[in-house]
């Protein structure tokens, strides 16, 4: 059977649903409590990262020439992700509220597992979505998104990330021996930031006003503020904070992943303000097979990157000569980066091994762990 052909087929698409079995389980654990609300994060990170071991790596190479009329079974998971991600955080959300067998402890526990869901399955969703053309599948991706109470993702991940990835506009490039912990506050305090500086140059170069109608910052607001709308009327003061805390949860999520792609990864500075082009060694590359399902390919971030229209199912993977690799999958590698000695002690030396490699006349990296190279022409 042929590349193109084994992408056609409805059972070459089924793996990347493996997302749908979150959905009973958060059933279960809002309806039985106690050991059971370990489910989620374990069918997520453990599973997966088991299978991985088992199943191995994946090096299949889709057909890039695939039409997008063959992609209909991959496409399908992500545009009905919106409706089944807001049934179960609302649903969550209404019967907490109107519950009294969960303890405070498995209240904030059970919504780390909607978090899960909304952050490790809802926004890598939301960014394949966003990435496209089709006006349906951006919208989509923006209520995805609204959810999780994180809009300015769109802006920052399209405007700034694909742009600047490896320099220091970039906030989410993680730098060279940043931990996680520091990571994760740095980026949620300069993203939003970060986002409307960029949008106010797309509009300042169009010549309008950032308080113009098409400032998307004024459709994010309007989302988030429908979203904590719902939730207040499910679920009351109680109901809006158990949307905001898995919110919060689903967001930690998205910066773990963020942390873990570019960790160290840095474009080479040439002067005058300009960078060199974003090839696949600028992102950290991973073709587990278990993990790539869960994720629908994000961990083919390399080629990601490189090529950022291109559909999840025809993403290509890359071997160790052209981009680095990762030891794990994302969720094996996420729990790593949670304890940032075990993280440096795994990764520091990848990353030094990639600098031998692609850059050896470069002697003194101390303004790149820094992030302190001047800032790229045209990025402000």
């Amino acid at each position: 059977m042929s590349s193109r052909d084994e992408i056609r087929s409805p059972s070459h698409a089924l793996p990347f649903w493996l997302s749908l079995g979150t959905v009973p389980l958060a059933v279960i654990e809002a309806r039985y409590g106690g050991w059971t609300l370990i489910l989620l994060p374990t069918y997520a990170w453990w599973l997966v990262t088991f299978l991985d071991q088992i199943l191995g790596r994946n090096a299949d190479q889709p057909d890039v020439e695939t039409p997008e009329s063959e992609l209909t079974w991959y496409r399908a998971i992500t545009m009905i992700w919106f409706p089944i991600q807001a049934a179960v955080i609302y649903g969550t959300i209404w019967y907490v509220t109107r519950s009294t067998h969960l303890n405070g402890f498995e209240i904030v526990a059970l919504m780390f597992g909607v978090g899960v869901i909304s952050g490790t399955i809802g926004i890598v969703y939301a960014h394949e979505l966003l990435h496209q053309k089709n006006k349906l599948e951006r919208w989509l991706g923006d209520l995805l998104l609204a959810t999780v109470l994180y809009s300015h993702f769109r802006t920052e991940h399209l405007l700034v990330h694909h742009l600047w990835v490896g320099t220091p506009r970039d906030a989410v490039s993680a730098r060279y021996n940043e931990g996680f912990h520091r990571f994760f506050w740095r980026v949620l305090f300069e993203c939003p930031g970060s986002a409307w500086k960029a949008e106010s140059l797309m509009l300042r170069r169009a010549g309008r006003s950032v308080w113009h109608r098409s400032n998307p910052f004024w459709r994010y607001g309007a989302l988030q503020a429908l979203a904590l709308i719902a939730a207040f009327a499910v679920g009351g003061w109680m109901g809006l904070g158990l949307f905001a805390l898995q919110a919060f949860f689903a967001i930690w999520q998205l910066e773990l992943t963020n942390y873990v792609e570019h960790y160290g990864l840095t474009r080479e500075y040439r002067g005058e303000g300009r960078y060199e082009h974003v090839l696949p060694r600028h992102s950290w590359n991973a073709d587990h097979t278990a993990s790539n399902w869960l994720l629908i390919n994000l961990q083919r971030h390399s080629d990601h990157h490189y090529k950022p229209d291109r559909r999840f199912p025809l993403l290509q993977t890359y071997d160790s000569e052209e981009a680095p690799q990762l030891p794990f999958g994302y969720p094996g590698m996420t729990a790593l980066a949670m304890v940032p000695p075990l993280w440096r002690r795994r990764m520091n030396p990848r990353v030094r091994a990639w600098r031998r490699k692609y850059y050896p006349d470069i002697s003194d990296w101390a303004d790149y762990n820094r992030g302190a190279t001047p800032l790229p022409r045209g990025s402000y």
